[in-house]
């Protein structure tokens, strides 16, 4: 009787909780295109959400036609959209043009002290994690005393490059919010193939708000992390915007005013 009531128990749970990461290598961080491609306006998805999630149960992106902030919070997947309001659609009915994900084993813990902002975190995380030519994956938890998101909005054809749409962003200041930051600090080295530095997303305990991080002070909270010395890359294939797209290009001007906000 208690095998098939374990066995009912494992068929009731969500489809893409059992097809996420249980088979996903540990210490990798997986990708799907490139921040370039994603700057030039390729926002066409072409893979399913439940495809990316097989390969880890954390991670950030964005979705089909630039709809939103995407967010994968242990195993779950979250759409902070352009109202700064939270969804949770069906991995299997959306489509990504750009994420990163991993599956989270972390390896090391600790309290961060009150009052510490975005940068005081990327400072107390870089003396924690001094091999700034690996991948680190963050999951922060607590309470902010203020938390400055964004998102974007959906997009149609002709697609405009990002950083024209993020020039009229729609930005979120939350004040006295509790909730999960992830995201990843990637090597120098990736330059127009991912974020160098620090990219992080937000979504508060409420599951109601959040986005892609632009500020924050935080009044107490707990941040893991997790080295990752693997990198995966997959390419959009049969997606004519990305064959045609110039790659040539350097966009670190354009990325710095899109990720901090300075267009």
């Amino acid at each position: 009787m208690r095998k098939n009531s374990l066995l009912a128990l494992v068929l009731t749970l969500p489809l893409f909780l059992l097809a996420s990461c249980a088979t996903a290598p540990r210490d990798t961080a997986y990708q799907t295109s490139t921040i370039d491609a994603l700057l030039a306006g390729v926002y066409e998805g072409d893979l399913t959400c439940r495809s990316l999630m097989k390969h880890g149960d954390l991670g950030i992106g964005t979705f089909d036609s630039l709809d939103g902030e995407m967010l994968i919070v242990d195993g779950r997947l979250y759409q902070v959209k352009a109202n700064g309001k939270v969804y949770t659609p069906s991995p299997s009915s959306l489509k990504t043009p750009f994420a990163t994900v991993c599956r989270f084993t972390p390896e090391d813990r600790f309290i961060i002290p009150a009052g510490a902002t975005f940068t005081d975190i990327e400072k107390l995380i870089n003396t924690k994690a001094p091999n700034q030519n690996l991948f680190q994956a963050i999951k922060i938890t607590g309470t902010f005393k203020t938390m400055h998101t964004r998102s974007v909005p959906r997009q149609t054809k002709p697609y405009p490059p990002l950083n024209q749409v993020t020039a009229n962003q729609p930005e979120f200041h939350l004040s006295n919010i509790t909730g999960t930051i992830v995201g990843f600090r990637c090597p120098a080295f990736v330059k127009g193939v991912n974020v160098p530095g620090y990219h992080l997303h937000f979504i508060d305990d409420a599951q109601t708000t959040g986005g892609h991080i632009l500020g924050f002070e935080m009044l107490e909270g707990q941040a893991q992390i997790d080295t990752l010395h693997q990198f995966t890359m997959r390419l959009p294939k049969n997606t004519s915007a990305f064959a045609n797209t110039d790659l040539s290009k350097d966009r670190s001007t354009e990325l710095r005013a899109v990720e901090k906000g300075t267009n």
